[in-house]
């Protein structure tokens, strides 16, 4: 596809190691190819109806690409299939975002209580659209375009998590040079500190900073996270515990959960925390 007569691509690289989503690119890509041949098209006339390369529809046909959705769509249109095509969009949809990602996602989608201490930047829940760009745009060695739009959709993706019903309850600390921190640059800084007074201000969410002058707290080893189920299990993870390693037993659930209360306990207020970065909003 062509854009400002730049050459851009239909979709993104199929993970090897997504076995599941290596299995519905292939499955997609059949469907496309046997579609196309089915009305007698070459690769070359579909991928010119379409707007995109051969090469590149040879790549999607072959399972070797994620198509973007709306490469599905002009396909549906293209081969007369009636929606078939496009009905393929909600797997596709999935499996665009990475295998990791997907993974979180449904954990938080299933969680009824989440807890996260955040001590190197905003945590993805709560980052703004310009925010998370950012700070993707800011990895060494650099990630491409495709793959930094990719990753931030994948990580607005989780913010659903705020749309549920019956709502989870949230709890979330920042370390104040978080938020004090202009990723971006200050206007997209404002735009963050903004998002997190309207989260902050949400019934189901509890939203705290630890001042910088506190003395030492649990947190200093590095981030800690604690989803909570319905049937009662659990699962956390701490930068600084069990290396790292996502973690279900309860002895050691019971560790996090005592560091994760008193880093909550030193923390600011709620009420505290929000004036805090309303006077840091009036700051910049």
């Amino acid at each position: 596809m062509s854009v400002d007569g730049e050459t851009v691509d239909p979709g993104w690289e199929v993970d090897p190691d997504d076995e599941w989503g290596v299995a519905v690119i292939a499955t997609v890509g059949r469907q496309l190819k046997l579609r196309r041949e089915a009305v007698g098209m070459r690769a070359g006339e579909f991928g010119e109806a379409v707007g995109y390369g051969e090469d590149l529809v040879y790549k999607v046909e072959g399972g070797k690409r994620i198509p973007r959705l709306d490469y599905l769509d002009r396909a549906d249109e293209v081969l007369g299939a009636g929606g078939l095509i496009s009905a393929m969009k909600e797997d596709v949809r999935k499996v665009r975002y990475p295998k990791k990602v997907r993974e979180l996602a449904k954990l938080e989608g299933q969680a009824v209580e989440i807890g996260v201490y955040e001590c190197n930047s905003v945590h993805g829940l709560l980052q703004t659209t310009d925010h998370a760009r950012a700070l993707f745009e800011a990895a060494q060695p650099p990630y491409s375009r495709d793959d930094v739009e990719r990753m931030v959709t994948a990580r607005l993706a989780r913010q659903s998590v705020f749309q549920r019903d019956p709502a989870p309850s949230l709890h979330f600390v920042l370390e104040e040079a978080v938020v004090r921190r202009p990723v971006g640059g200050t206007m997209v800084w404002q735009q963050q500190l903004e998002r997190l007074l309207e989260v902050g201000r949400l019934r189901n969410v509890t939203l705290q900073v630890m001042p910088t002058d506190r003395d030492a707290h649990p947190g200093l080893d590095g981030k800690i996270e604690l989803l909570k189920f319905p049937d009662g299990t659990a699962v956390g993870r701490s930068d600084g515990a069990f290396n790292g390693r996502p973690i279900t037993d309860p002895k050691q659930l019971r560790i996090l959960e005592l560091r994760y209360g008193t880093i909550r306990a030193q923390a600011l207020s709620s009420w505290e925390s929000l004036a805090f970065i309303e006077q840091l909003l009036g700051e910049t």
